[in-house]
């Protein structure tokens, strides 16, 4: 089962960055981000790296593409083009996410209950250990990347605020 879930969400990473790649349009682009970031989460949590992956949801697939897909809505001038969507992402895309949702409902549905450690090589890592090294030992990263990211969305206000 982990195989296949495995396969699928690799797939449907790659296929979100040759997405991303191949399109012209920065909110396409985007949101084909948000896919890849959205299959690395499931994928980290099928390494049994469950607070990683609720780390990336949350900081990435959450926070930074939102702060991505407001900076290129806010610096895009050009007009938008209407479109009805292809008959193919309508065919694929509803039978895709059913399947998606049955193999991840079928997947926390068969467990035993939530693993609290992670064999990973030889170590055994748990949710306090890597808190721990995250902010006591990473402190400082950490909180310049905050401080970055702060600088970030200060910069998107000013440049949305209209020159009179």
């Amino acid at each position: 089962m982990y195989l296949a879930l495995f396969i699928v969400f690799g797939l449907l990473c790659i296929g979100g960055a040759l997405n991303l790649l191949f399109r012209r349009h920065p909110i396409d682009c985007a949101l084909s981000l948000i896919v890849v970031m959205t299959s690395l989460a499931v994928l980290y949590l099928l390494l049994g790296a469950e607070f990683l992956a609720a780390a990336q949801v949350i900081v990435y697939s959450g926070a930074i593409m939102v702060l991505f897909t407001f900076v290129i809505m806010l610096l895009n001038a050009g007009s938008e083009e209407r479109t009805h969507g292809s008959a193919a992402a309508y065919a694929a895309g509803m039978p895709g996410i059913a399947a998606i949702a049955g193999l991840l409902a079928f997947l926390f549905l068969s467990q035993n209950g939530p693993a609290a450690k992670a064999r990973l090589g030889d170590y055994e890592v748990s949710t306090g250990a890597l808190s721990r090294v995250l902010f006591r030992d990473l402190l400082l990263p950490f909180e310049v990347t905050s401080v970055l990211i702060l600088v970030a969305i200060v910069g998107a206000i000013a440049l949305a605020g209209k020159e009179h």
